[in-house]
C-alpha cells in the first residue's frame, strides 16, 4: 500500500534506477512504483507505435494508485511516448521524461562525445538532439555495442568489454561524455576510469529528479523517512530482477534502504527534465 506522496517510474527496465535512486535520496519519504516491461523489452527495436501502447499499458496499471507523479527515465520512450501519457494523466498528474544531458555538454564549451545504443546512434533523435543543442560544435557519437544489454544481464564481464570497445573508439581529444542511455550511470565509474581523458560524464538521472521534486513542489529533505518501494513487472506485482543485484545501487533500491550520495552516479549533469 502506498503511504505517502507517490511517484511511478517507466521504463522497459533497470534503466529507471538511476532516477529512482536519486529521488530515493533527496526524497526518501516518496514512495515509488518501479514500472518495468519484461514481457516487451527492449522498447528500442520496437515501432513508435508499440512503444507507445507498451508505455501507456504501463501507465494504466497505475492509475488507481493514486500517483502524484509519473517519470519516464528512459530517452526513447520520452520522446515517442510523452505526449500520450501527458493526453492521458495533465494537467492532474506531472508527466516528466528523460533527455541526453547534450545541452549541458555542449555550454561547457569543451568537445565532447555522446556515448548510446547504435539505435540511438544513428537515429534522426539524435541527430536533431545535438543540431538543437550542440551550438554548431562537433560532436563525437559512439555506438556503445552490446552495453546497454549487458548492463540488463547483470552481466558485469561482458559490460567490461563493452565499456572498453567504446572507449577505444572514443576520440582523445573528448574531455566530455554524455551518458546517451539511462542504463549507463549504473556503471558510471567503470566508464570513467575507462576514459583518463575525460573529465565529466554527463547524465540526466539527478535534474530528472530535482524536475520531479520541482513538479510536486516538493523540497529536497534527505533526512525524511524511508517510503516504499514497489515494483510492476509488465503490469504484475514483483520484484526487482536478479539482474540489478550486480549493482550497489540496484542491490540498495531492492533491499528498501537509505539511498547515500556514494551510491549515485557520478557526475550528473544538471539537464532540466522536460
Amino acid at each position: 500500500m502506498l503511504n505517502g506522496m507517490a511517484v511511478a517510474l517507466i521504463d522497459s527496465g533497470l534503466g529507471l534506477l538511476p532516477t529512482a535512486g536519486w529521488l530515493r535520496h533527496l526524497r526518501p519519504d516518496l514512495d515509488l512504483v518501479l514500472c518495468m516491461d519484461p514481457e516487451g523489452m527492449p522498447w528500442g527495436p520496437r515501432s513508435e507505435s508499440s512503444i507507445t501502447q507498451r508505455v501507456l499499458t504501463a501507465a494504466e496499471a497505475v492509475a488507481g494508485m493514486e500517483i502524484d507523479a509519473i517519470v519516464v527515465p528512459c530517452n526513447t520512450a520520452s520522446v515517442t511516448a510523452l505526449e500520450a501519457l501527458r493526453a492521458m494523466f495533465e494537467p492532474g498528474v506531472p508527466v516528466v521524461g528523460t533527455v541526453p544531458a547534450v545541452k549541458p555538454a555542449a555550454a561547457a564549451g569543451e568537445p565532447f562525445a555522446v556515448w548510446a545504443t547504435a539505435a540511438t546512434t544513428a537515429s534522426d533523435y539524435q541527430a536533431r538532439l545535438i543540431g538543437a543543442f550542440a551550438n554548431g560544435q562537433p560532436v563525437e557519437r559512439v555506438a556503445c555495442l552490446g552495453l546497454a544489454e549487458a548492463v540488463e544481464r547483470g552481466d558485469l564481464a561482458a559490460v567490461h568489454d563493452a565499456i572498453a570497445a567504446a572507449a577505444r573508439r572514443t576520440p582523445e581529444h573528448c574531455t566530455g561524455v554524455v551518458l546517451g542511455c539511462t542504463h549507463y550511470p549504473l556503471v558510471s565509474a567503470e566508464i570513467a576510469a575507462s576514459l583518463p581523458a575525460v573529465s565529466t560524464l554527463y547524465d540526466s538521472a539527478e535534474a530528472v529528479a530535482r524536475q520531479t521534486l520541482r513538479r510536486l513542489d516538493l523540497p529536497e529533505r534527505p533526512d525524511t523517512d524511508l517510503g516504499t518501494i514497489e515494483v510492476l513487472l509488465s503490469g504484475h506485482a514483483g520484484a526487482l530482477p536478479a539482474s540489478a543485484h550486480a549493482f550497489p545501487l540496484g542491490r540498495a533500491i531492492a533491499s528498501g534502504e537509505r539511498i547515500t550520495r556514494d551510491l549515485l552516479p557520478v557526475a550528473a549533469a544538471r539537464t532540466p527534465g522536460h
